[in-house]
């Protein structure tokens, strides 16, 4: 595991390792909703401030693996006795539900929503076992699984549900509306098609070679997790300094994920990553096959103008239908839409959602 960097104020991350280490255990089987619930922790421990405009509490529920999910729900507090328009919230990929996915929660509860923001199975507060994997049909599995709860909420309209994803759960949240024909709309930023990055790489420059390589490795490292009574290895998150390293991606997510701004004990990408084999499925099944299938229904696609990632929300515009919008914010890169509150378009967001939930 990459030993983090200590955030500027100690105390605050004392309190975030105390309140974390209650659910270290959590997850090592799939939990009941119940159970998985009465082990979260109940301190404010998100790395964004808590909203006196907003109604918080911690929520479970279990998706159709069976596997136990923790979110936030945030409820605007002036909501009178109108059902609310509703959204699930989750990313970005290998980050926690008090990272980026709550922040946007508790700004869309402020703008008048129910919102979710949950850790996806195998990470955070949720359950599933062995931890720290991935997998394109479960994560997708996931984001119906909290329009299934959202649906149940006496606050919340059903008929007006929608979906924010960010990172690699955008490409999820744009799965899973494909098929899933009660969500009606969907909108991401900063996005990430995790098949396609993990089966070609950055750009598709991956070669057959390079392909081959990966998949010997991965298939080889099956045989050592399978004999060994130690916990499937981990690929190593985000280094601990960047001396020497002058990658500005890894920078980009090191000043996010290693620092004060971001860091969590439970995120993956600020401690140590995933489970190595954990590409395998990615590289196997193909997302954004249907993203065509989400039509009739709305999708915004928000990207950055220096995201690196931009390419991915351009293509899934590209092969979307109507009615679609693509939003580039000028002068952004990916992580300045994970918590720039001055740079994330809440507004557009609000705007959208009020417009296609109506």
């Amino acid at each position: 595991m990459t030993t983090p960097t200590v955030p500027q104020n100690p105390a605050r991350r004392e309190l975030l390792l105390t309140a974390g280490m209650g659910a270290a255990a959590l997850g090592m089987a799939s939990l009941s909703a119940e159970a998985a619930l009465a082990q979260a922790t109940t301190e404010w421990d998100k790395t964004f401030p808590q909203s006196d405009r907003v109604d918080h509490r911690k929520v479970s529920f279990t998706n159709r693996y069976g596997i136990a999910l923790v979110g936030d729900l945030y409820l605007p507090k002036d909501r009178g006795d109108a059902l609310l328009p509703a959204l699930a919230v989750v990313g970005p990929f290998g980050a926690v539900k008090e990272q980026a996915a709550g922040l946007y929660a508790q700004e869309m509860a402020e703008r008048g929503f129910a919102a979710v923001a949950f850790d996806p199975s195998y990470i955070g507060e949720s359950g599933g076992a062995p931890r720290y994997v991935a997998s394109p049909d479960i994560n997708t599995e996931d984001f119906m699984a909290a329009v299934d709860f959202l649906g149940l909420q006496d606050a919340v309209d059903r008929d007006r549900i929608g979906m924010i994803g960010i990172c690699g759960f955008g490409g999820m949240a744009l799965n899973a509306a494909s098929p899933d024909k009660r969500v009606k709309a969907v909108a991401v930023t900063s996005m990430y098609d995790m098949s396609r990055v993990n089966a070609r790489g950055y750009f598709d420059a991956m070669t057959e070679e390079d392909r081959t390589e990966a998949l010997t490795a991965m298939s080889l490292q099956r045989w050592e997790d399978a004999a060994s009574d130690e916990a499937p290895k981990l690929a190593g998150g985000l280094p601990g300094t960047l001396d020497g390293i002058d990658n500005p991606v890894i920078a980009m997510y090191h000043a996010y994920y290693k620092t004060d701004r971001g860091y969590h004990p439970r995120s993956l990408n600020s401690n140590g990553g995933w489970n190595v084999t954990s590409a395998m499925s990615f590289m196997n099944m193909p997302q954004l096959t249907y993203i065509h299938e989400i039509s009739p229904r709305p999708a915004l696609i928000i990207a950055g103008s220096e995201a690196h990632s931009r390419y991915f929300s351009e293509d899934a515009y590209a092969a979307a239908r109507d009615p679609k919008e693509l939003v580039i914010i000028d002068g952004a890169d990916h992580c300045d839409l994970y918590d720039q509150k001055n740079i994330i378009p809440f507004d557009r967001l609000q705007a959208f959602f009020e417009g296609h939930l109506a």
